[in-house]
């Protein structure tokens, strides 16, 4: 976690968090949850990561990120509308 980094674990309405993906919504039925990293996540100074955030294990997440919802492992979040995949390079 970066320097200046927020786990936001209530949304801002006091309503239920819901954690969403591409394909899929699934109901909390509480009001607070976190965000949960997988192993080996990165996450750059000052982001932000919302109530119901997960990140796939091996992410990185760029500096003053406003993330939320679900964020596939393997990727690099460079903003809501800008993920991509990591690809490994091996040398031999």
């Amino acid at each position: 976690m970066g320097a200046g980094s927020i786990t936001s674990n209530v949304k801002s309405d006091k309503t239920l968090v819901v954690i969403k993906s591409k394909d899929e919504e699934i109901e909390t039925g509480i009001k607070k949850v976190g965000a949960m990293l997988g192993d080996n996540v990165e996450v750059g100074c000052n982001s932000v990561l919302n109530p119901g955030t997960i990140i796939g294990k091996d992410s990185q997440i760029y500096p003053v990120s406003c993330v939320r919802g679900v964020i596939p492992a393997n990727s690099i979040y460079k903003s809501q509308d800008d993920i991509v995949t990591k690809y490994n390079i091996h040398c031999f």
